[in-house]
């Protein structure tokens, strides 16, 4: 009798675009283990992000707003939620591996610092090796996980996390689904919560935008989602069509101008890489107050690596209790 999973394997031979990674055809893991006889290897590797500690951190990991009064404003985790449910509606519409889409979606941002982009470029200063939130997430899946053993996943899986965002291109059309996909998510949701914030008015948005995509949050990705699919249904390649990348372009600018850059996010940034400088400045000179998971790693990898490992894995919310417990100095009661 076959288990579950081969069925789900014939399944997908039988439906899916010939574009597609099948589960069967998967290049396999870093280390051989036998497969499950109810989930396809790319099902695995979705239990095995959304179960890690490092998913759970990123629930208090800022995506733009630092410190946002309010309930409604996105953070690592609802930003990772909605590039899942973009990456999966994309891949379902073009006959693509939607579970190999998914876990790919899901460990995107893994390795993304406290504190946002802001973060991620004072971790990039500090470190003499570097920092890019891709790579860092690659490094989370592969070793910080599991006490250093790391999740072990499927190189297509890994594929997709290292590529989803710079230059270098992923290797299956899945995680270029979810390179797209996350650009359309940040560069929607961060419109919608800059609004709320009062950053940005409707009327602030360039007439081009709201003329090619609308003016509201839901409608603008429900057009560039159908742009998306129509512009690569049956196409060995994810895009979009000539005059919505241009639009994108204009939207991405606007952004990055607008909210991104804006002198109210750049005075904030100067206060990040202050916090996260006196961090790493401390466990650089006091690394025997590291965690004992990170000692240990310490035997194979550089002091400057793994202190930049321990800070990038923080919350906003620990990152700041620390920095208040080693510098801030507590009150003093007469008793």
């Amino acid at each position: 009798m076959k288990s579950i999973r081969e069925l789900r394997q014939e399944e997908e031979g039988q439906f899916l675009s010939s574009f597609a990674i099948k589960s069967s055809g998967s290049a396999g893991r870093m280390v051989y283990e036998d497969p499950c006889d109810i989930r396809t290897c790319f099902q695995r590797d979705i239990d095995r992000i959304v179960h890690s500690k490092a998913f759970r951190r990123l629930k208090h990991k800022t995506q733009v707003f630092l410190q946002p009064e309010g309930d409604h404003y996105r953070t690592r985790m609802t930003h990772t939620i909605e590039v899942v449910r973009i990456s999966r509606t994309l891949a379902r519409a073009l006959r693509l591996n939607e579970d190999l889409t998914e876990a790919i979606a899901w460990g995107h941002d893994l390795g993304h610092t406290p504190f946002g982009h802001a973060g991620e470029r004072a971790l990039a200063k500090l470190c003499p090796e570097g920092f890019r939130h891709n790579e860092q997430s690659l490094r989370v899946v592969d070793l910080l996980e599991k006490n250093g053993i790391g999740l072990n996943l499927c190189m297509e899986v890994r594929d997709g996390i290292l590529n989803h965002t710079g230059e270098q291109e992923p290797s299956t059309l899945e995680g270029k689904v979810v390179k797209i996909a996350d650009r359309v998510a940040y560069i929607c949701h961060d419109l919608d919560d800059a609004i709320r914030a009062g950053i940005l008015s409707q009327k602030d948005i360039p007439p081009e935008i709201i003329t090619a995509t609308g003016a509201e949050y839901s409608k603008r990705l429900d057009v560039i989602i159908h742009d998306i699919i129509q512009a690569s249904f049956g196409k060995n390649d994810i895009t979009l069509s000539p005059q919505m990348y241009f639009v994108m372009e204009s939207f991405r600018n606007f952004m990055y101008e607008r909210v991104y850059y804006n002198p109210i996010a750049k005075g904030e940034e100067k206060k990040v890489f202050g916090i996260l400088e006196m961090l790493y400045n401390f466990y650089l000179k006091n690394h025997d107050k590291l965690p004992r998971d990170y000692i240990s790693l310490l035997q194979t990898e550089s002091l400057h690596q793994v202190v930049c490992d321990y800070i990038a894995g923080m919350t906003d919310k620990y990152a700041m209790y620390k920095y208040n417990e080693l510098f801030i100095p507590e009150s003093w009661q007469v008793r």
